[in-house]
């Protein structure tokens, strides 16, 4: 089996912590992560979709599907930034 998963995320630059500091929000799953730069960010929130559709598959909870990308965008302000994440997982994630 192998499952992909395509989620829209929000970057949220942190001027409170420091200029590069980057929060990340999937509103559709309501989970976060974040990253000392946009690189990292990007890369701790495939991550973290990844560790989340291997929970859902292994325990079969329920989750919600993903919005679409431009009404995401259109709720987000100015500064802050939508890209779309993916993450595949198989058999071998769920062992």
């Amino acid at each position: 089996m192998k499952k992909t998963f395509v989620y829209p995320a929000i970057f949220i630059k942190d001027k409170q912590k420091d200029e590069q500091h980057c929060t990340v929000l999937f509103p559709d799953l309501d989970i976060t992560t974040d990253g000392n730069f946009m690189e990292e960010a990007y890369l701790y929130a495939k991550e973290c979709l990844k560790a989340y559709f291997v929970c859902a598959e292994k325990y079969d909870f329920e989750y919600n599907l993903p919005s679409e990308f431009e009404i995401i965008q259109k709720t987000t302000k100015s500064d802050e930034y939508v890209m779309l994440i993916d993450t595949t997982i198989t058999d071998k994630d769920l062992k």
